[in-house]
């Protein structure tokens, strides 16, 4: 199978070599399946062709489990991206959500940033965790470090094209396809109850959660602030979030559409079925200015904000 590409936000950065457009590469052919699922994406680009603005990523979020045996979490997705150049930036705690995260950053500063995100599965009943080491226990194999050296290398020089072939569709199937075996229904109700995260997962791996527009890139008066871009998309039908998240004038203002619900594969009485799911929602992020201490420089704030991420995990929460 061959990864296909469509013309999404991230071709268009400028690369300095052969490694950044392989990440740019990947990051817009996760974007191809992501807004073909995600119906109030293609209403945003809509509104964004028609007002003239600009659509930038401001960042991509992932969710993980960590786990012990075998090891998993933020550690196995994201060696991928620091292949490709990516370091970690700061470190997150959700306690009453059970949750750890990191963000990482790339050189290139006009590359999204990356927020991934792992629950911790000891923290759960015996029951949950139950549920999650029967996943956990078949997860699939990590990319090997062959490719992942590949990747490192292509920052001095490109592969041939069939190596590079093969690694893209590896990294785009390693995000997108399930890490174990299709999940049994009992089980994801069962522990929706305790966690929605642990179910998301469940149900979608490693897969994106959402994208992110950054608003301050809109570059257009009908659209430059998290105000009016809330406004022009509700006027064309999309439902946002009515909270925004953060007060005017501070250094980060977050609001996210309605996460949008498609079929997800699950085994019910030994048989492979499918029952509706919260997938993933679209992010705004609207972004301040915040002076260094150190150098009394100004410079727009590029971290998140713990108290606010909390209030958009919840944006996949689901009653099942």
């Amino acid at each position: 199978m061959t990864t296909s590409i469509s013309s999404g936000p991230h071709l268009r950065i400028p690369v300095a070599n052969d490694q950044e457009r392989f990440a740019c590469e990947l990051f817009d052919a996760l974007w191809d399946r992501y807004r073909q699922r995600v119906v109030h994406v293609r209403s945003y680009e809509q509104l964004i062709a028609s007002a003239g603005a600009t659509f930038v990523n401001d960042h991509i979020a992932f969710r993980t489990i960590a786990g012990q045996n075998p090891l998993t979490g933020i550690s196995l997705l994201s060696r991928l991206f620091e292949s490709l150049g990516y370091r970690a930036a700061n470190c997150y705690q959700f306690e009453d959500k059970h949750l750890s995260a990191i963000h990482f950053q790339h050189p290139n500063g006009q590359f999204p940033k990356l927020f991934i995100s792992e629950l911790k599965s000891w923290e759960l009943s015996p029951s949950a965790r139950d549920i999650l080491h029967r996943s956990a226990s078949q997860h699939r194999t990590p990319l090997s470090e062959e490719m992942l050296a590949g990747l490192h290398q292509l920052k001095q020089s490109p592969a041939n094209e069939t190596d590079r072939a093969q690694w893209l569709q590896a990294a785009v199937s390693y995000i997108q396809d399930l890490p174990w075996p299709i999940p049994v229904k009992n089980d994801v109700i069962a522990i929706n109850k305790e966690s929605q995260y642990a179910a998301w997962v469940l149900v979608h791996g490693n897969n994106v959660n959402h994208f992110t527009s950054l608003i301050n890139s809109h570059g257009v008066e009908s659209l430059n602030d998290i105000e009016k871009t809330i406004a022009a998309l509700q006027q064309a039908g999309v439902p946002v979030k009515s909270e925004i998240e953060g007060e005017r004038g501070t250094k980060l203002r977050q609001s996210a559409t309605e996460a949008a619900v498609i079929d997800v594969a699950v085994r019910d009485q030994d048989r492979e079925t499918t029952m509706s799911w919260t997938y993933a929602y679209f992010e705004l992020a609207e972004r301040g200015f915040i002076t260094d201490p150190e150098t009394n420089t100004k410079g727009r704030f590029e971290g998140f904000l713990g108290p606010q991420a909390t209030q958009l995990f919840e944006m996949t929460r689901t009653n099942r």
